[in-house]
């Protein structure tokens, strides 16, 4: 079971990775930021229509590796309709769930949001890749805080 479940989350990541979901450029976003991951080179730019606290729209451009443009593609279509603490809250979930594989205080709210994020907690595994996971996730909270540019370091 445990190898049928693994073999389906890397699915899930090559799918992500190959064709991400969101990958465009917004034509008038109200916030973006850019990632950098200098220890490999993934570089995302991410873009947010926003509709008074509430996100819209997520859409991301750049280049990296299957863990970075799967984490940045399921990272726009989760937090789609979510308001920024909405967003910054299932962010520092997910950094939780990528440093250690677990989530034991995410509770009831983001249950459905957290599980589809599933795939990639077996990143803790390998500390050299959460930052490719999380990069995304950096570059939302910058974006949300009004900065432009963020790293995984």
């Amino acid at each position: 079971m445990f190898d049928d479940l693994r073999d389906l989350y890397q699915e899930v990541i090559l799918d992500h990775g190959r064709k991400p979901r969101n990958f465009k450029r917004l034509e008038t976003p109200d916030l973006s930021a850019r990632g950098d991951n200098p220890m490999c080179g993934d570089r995302i730019e991410l873009f947010l229509d926003m509709d008074g606290d509430r996100i819209a729209d997520a859409a991301f451009q750049g280049r990296g590796c299957a863990i970075s443009t799967a984490s940045a593609s399921l990272m726009t279509e989760t937090v789609k309709g979510k308001t920024a603490a909405e967003a910054r809250d299932l962010a520092a979930h997910f950094r939780e769930m990528a440093m250690t594989g677990t989530c034991p205080d995410c509770g009831a709210a983001l249950e459905d949001e957290m599980d589809r994020l599933q795939a990639l907690s077996g990143v803790h595994e390998y500390p050299s890749r959460v930052k490719c996971a999380t990069l995304a996730w950096h570059t939302l909270n910058t974006a949300l805080d009004g900065g432009k540019e963020a790293s995984s370091e």
